[in-house]
């Protein structure tokens, strides 16, 4: 039994020298990794858009699982990141250079290890009301109830920005500290008059509200875009064709952030590099799986990034 034992042993440590002699290396199986994805609340885009890339991910590379985890949205998901609780986060562009530079909600607290990975698309800030409110302007949001985002969130600060470009603060309204899901059921429920989102369109909170009632979205004037910009030069125009929502009375002109996919310093370059490889490999894919997919392209992918871009995307965007 011995002999035969030490027969085995032989035989296999001679096919493991000819191996190596003819070049050619047994490939033992990698360690799965395990990442996730900060996305957003239940009714917005970065939660499906993350699941999308999640997919992708998992399927293209064959070591890495990937999961999303829904938060807050952009200001959880860089102190997230800067915690190092995740790997990856869906921000607007605008958060990212807040937490980098130290500026905004982030005075003093300056996050100099975010790292960016590529721009995705246009966050549009959606002024939604109902049909029958009387109100036809930003500016008529003068004395009304007005659902602002969940406190110090991205869709706050960008509530608060375009108000003072008609010359009005939160003294001027009440304002609700809300999430997207509850400025809908809240404008349905009458509770509020108005509500700020800060989301890729179609918007899931906005499309069922509009299914059941008649809404209306709001412009920002050129004479607020000009005044907005002078101060916060991240912001563009956008239209939302009429199309977008149920009985909309035509195309409406309003202004965007860009939505973004960040990182860490400490997240290994190879895992970036993969990662960002399985989402822009694909992005057909990725617009079946959700229609913000249609909208994120290579060309595009690094135009107005504030961040430090991340080694591993550097390496795929051949930077």
């Amino acid at each position: 039994m011995l002999k035969r034992k030490w027969f085995c042993c032989l035989a296999v440590l001679v096919l493991f020298g000819s191996l190596l002699a003819a070049g050619i290396v047994p490939v033992l199986a990698q360690q799965r990794t395990f990442v996730t994805i900060a996305t957003g609340g239940l009714a917005g885009v970065y939660y499906p858009l993350g699941g999308g890339m999640a997919r992708l991910i998992t399927n293209a590379v064959d070591y890495i699982d990937a999961s999303v985890q829904s938060t807050g949205a952009s200001v959880s998901n860089v102190g997230l990141l800067d915690r190092g609780n995740v790997e990856f986060a869906l921000i607007q562009n605008d958060i990212g250079y807040y937490a980098a530079t130290g500026t905004e909600m982030f005075a003093g607290r300056a996050m100099p290890n975010l790292r960016g990975v590529a721009m995705l698309y246009p966050e549009t800030i959606q002024i939604v009301t109902l049909a029958g409110s009387g109100i036809h302007s930003v500016a008529d949001l003068a004395g009304r109830s007005v659902a602002v985002g969940a406190a110090g969130s991205g869709t706050e600060a960008n509530a608060r920005q375009i108000l003072a470009a008609y010359g009005l603060t939160y003294e001027d309204i009440s304002p609700d500290y809300l999430s997207f899901a509850e400025a809908a059921s809240n404008l349905r429920d009458r509770n509020v008059d108005a509500a700020f989102l800060t989301a890729g369109f179609p918007t899931a909170a906005v499309t069922d509200l509009a299914t059941s009632l008649d809404i209306r979205v709001l412009d920002v004037s050129e004479e607020a875009f000009a005044a907005l910009t002078e101060n916060y030069p991240f912001y563009t125009r956008v239209t939302i064709p009429e199309d977008t929502y149920r009985n909309m009375d035509g195309d409406v002109s309003t202004v965007a952030v860009m939505a973004m996919l960040a990182t860490h310093a400490d997240v290994d370059a190879d895992i970036v590099y993969e990662s960002t490889k399985a989402i822009f490999d694909n992005l057909s894919d990725l617009a079946n799986l959700h229609s913000a997919g249609a909208r994120i392209s290579l060309e595009r992918a690094q135009e107005g990034q504030p961040l430090e871009l991340h080694e591993g995307a550097a390496r795929y965007f051949g930077q």
